[in-house]
């Protein structure tokens, strides 16, 4: 149990802070897609890939005070922030992972927007279909994003980049 813990701990202490839980969702699916080894299970939903473990997972890390979560009120919604605290670190510290380097690859995600990721992860969640089916697939469970063949070409690009 606190292994699967230590390694979305282990995620926080390599990108610092993430803002948004979408954002936070398609990050850990994307780099768990290129062969981080996060265990969570996803299952398709409203945003593309969702998993319900991560989501509780991140409530009882920010439970016992390891990772924190900080709500900023926009005009229309909550904004939420998330990063690990000094406590989080400390226990990091004392806790032995198997993690490989992925720093480079979550550095990548972070820069992206959340729409982007959920594109990217989406595409990923048919990655074991031919790539004009992937685009058909997204265009048929995501119309109302109308994502371009730019944005599709990029996101290719970016997969292609994170699995090497």
């Amino acid at each position: 149990m606190l292994m699967n813990h230590s390694k979305v701990m282990q995620f926080f202490s390599v990108v610092g802070e993430v803002t948004g839980r979408k954002k936070l969702q398609k990050m850990i699916y994307i780099l768990q897609s290129c062969g981080v080894p996060f265990e969570e299970k996803y299952q398709f939903h409203f945003y593309g890939p969702y998993s319900e473990e991560l989501s509780l997972r991140i409530e009882e890390l920010c439970n016992l005070g390891f990772i924190e979560e900080e709500k900023e009120d926009k005009s229309n919604y909550i904004q939420y922030h998330y990063q690990i605290t000094e406590h989080g670190v400390d226990f990091l510290e004392h806790f032995q992972s198997d993690m490989p380097d992925f720093s480079e690859q979550a550095n990548l995600l972070l820069a992206e927007s959340s729409r982007f990721l959920e594109l990217v992860a989406t595409m990923l969640f048919f990655k074991d279909l031919p790539r004009e089916v992937v685009e058909k697939k997204v265009h048929h469970v995501k119309p109302k994003q109308n994502y371009s063949p730019v944005e599709m070409a990029k996101a290719w690009e970016l997969i292609d980049t994170l699995v090497q």
